[in-house]
């Protein structure tokens, strides 16, 4: 057995800069081993394709006739499946019945000697081509849809358009066109367009409930008169339009405030602010370096600066998303509106204002969740956008937890608006009042059109009931000028 000499370390190169004199000696590549070629083998072994999968590491002409065989089969099922995919897109459920008849009925005509069946079978099958051929073609039009007011208050007249033009060089036939809008469709049907010519037709869009109403996508149809095969074909994008709550003016609701040196200056008088007001005597407490000291020696008497106190507004509304607080749907709408007014008219004071809705419990949740959603305040269009979609459920916070979970999160609350319907006690709207910290002036609005508007006093809680949206406007006057 022959023993191979031990591996010796590699000495590290040396570089030189004189130039060797010894010959140069040529390296050439050693034959590789086995063992280095089975590193880099070209084989099947590892490989986990669709080949191996179905004849293993097999070569030779069999497993080649058998993957080609297995090829063709998979490209054939994949064509038949693709075309069974757009034959079932355009035959109605008539049409797959007369399909399913005409084969049944020339067989058992032919078998039975039944004249009659036949007949039928064969003007069924008349029928079937006669569809088909409606089919042919492919229509040279052009549409377009607009929604010219992508933003409308509820009630407000909302129309769309759409603009179909022939851009073709032959005169097109005309079509039937379907415009979804909401839950319902609009179906149009349009005469025939010369070379060049153009059309508009404007449709209307129900406008009676708040909500965001998806309009679109303009789809042509094609279709037999007998209704055998139908073919959609999808020209436009889904276009939106919102649909606002209705809101009013109120008067600006500079009632509640709180301490802030970048604010506005008040009637209140303070010991130290930045808006000077006027000169009082000295009293024990007093700082010194508010003393006067001209007015000090010109009086005989310490003279001390007095402030106006500058404050800001930071109002907080909060609506309430709760079923079992509103009587009816009305008092929903109407809660919405008065969240919407009350928000709108803050935007537009360029007030500090937050406004939240009750968070919803997943109907399989295990515990009741406590939260608020954030609506969004940057501007009054985007406010009016959130409330559009939101909706009474359940299994949402009542207005005493929607008081709760803000008064937590919400700082420097100085004004908060809970907006409720007439399914809250008074104990309960009283009990919401004590989630806010002292100091926090809470005005609860109760959207009751069975009662009579009105303005009650408890204490630290103002109630301000209200009948129809209009009310509030006077109510809010009669609170300010109390």
């Amino acid at each position: 057995m022959a023993v191979r000499p031990a591996a010796t370390e590699p000495r590290p190169t040396r570089w030189s800069t004189r130039r060797s004199t010894t010959p140069k000696t040529v390296l050439k590549a050693a034959p590789t081993s086995g063992r280095f070629d089975s590193q880099f083998s070209t084989g099947t072994k590892g490989l986990t394709n669709a080949r191996t999968r179905i004849v293993g590491d097999r070569t030779g002409f069999l497993a080649d006739a058998i993957i080609a065989t297995v090829r063709f089969v998979t490209g054939a099922r994949q064509l038949a499946t693709r075309g069974f995919d757009r034959v079932a897109a355009v035959v109605t459920p008539l049409g797959w019945a007369i399909f399913t008849f005409i084969p049944v009925a020339l067989g058992f005509g032919y078998g039975l000697g039944w004249l009659e069946l036949v007949v039928v079978g064969y003007a069924c099958l008349a029928i079937v081509i006669i569809a088909v051929i409606y089919l042919v073609g492919r229509s040279s039009i052009a549409i377009e849809l607009r929604v010219p007011h992508s933003r409308v208050v509820v009630g407000e007249r909302a129309v769309g358009e759409i603009i179909v033009s022939n851009p073709g060089r032959t005169r097109a036939l005309g079509v039937t066109v379907e415009i979804p809008v909401g839950a319902g469709l609009a179906e149009v049907a349009l005469p025939g367009l010369r070379r060049g010519a153009a059309l508009t037709h404007e449709f209307v869009i129900p406008t009676a409930r708040r909500g965001v109403i998806p309009v679109g996508p303009v789809r042509t149809v094609r279709a037999d008169p007998v209704g055998i095969v139908r073919r959609e074909l999808i020209w436009t994008d889904e276009a939106q339009l919102f649909v606002h709550p209705r809101t009013i003016g109120i008067p600006s609701m500079s009632t509640g405030f709180i301490r802030d040196l970048e604010g506005n200056p008040t009637r209140d008088l303070s010991n130290n602010d930045v808006s000077f007001h006027a000169l009082r005597e000295y009293v024990p407490g007093d700082e010194r370096r508010y003393i006067h000291w001209k007015s000090t020696a010109r009086t005989g008497t310490y003279m001390v600066r007095q402030f106006e106190e500058t404050r800001r507004s930071h109002l907080v509304i909060a609506l309430s998303l709760a079923s079992s607080d509103y009587e009816t749907e009305d008092e929903f709408e109407m809660a919405v509106s008065v969240a919407g007014s009350l928000g709108a008219r803050a935007i537009r004071d360029a007030r500090t204002v937050t406004v939240v809705a009750s968070e919803t419990t997943p109907e399989f949740a295990k515990h009741k969740v406590f939260a608020v959603r954030l609506l969004s305040t940057l501007t009054r269009t985007r406010l009016l956008d959130d409330l559009a979609v939101v909706e009474h459920s359940e299994t949402a916070l009542t207005i005493t937890d929607v008081a709760r979970v803000t008064g937590e999160q919400a700082g420097g609350v100085s004004v908060a608006f809970l907006v409720c319907g007439s399914g809250v006690t008074p104990q309960q709207l009283r009990a919401a009042s004590t989630k806010f910290p002292l100091g926090v002036e809470v005005v609860a609005v109760v959207c009751d059109p069975d009662k009579a508007p009105g303005l009650r006093r408890v204490a630290g809680l103002s109630v301000l009931t209200i009948g129809y949206l209009d009310d509030l406007q006077k109510s809010l006057s009669r609170s300010k000028a109390a």
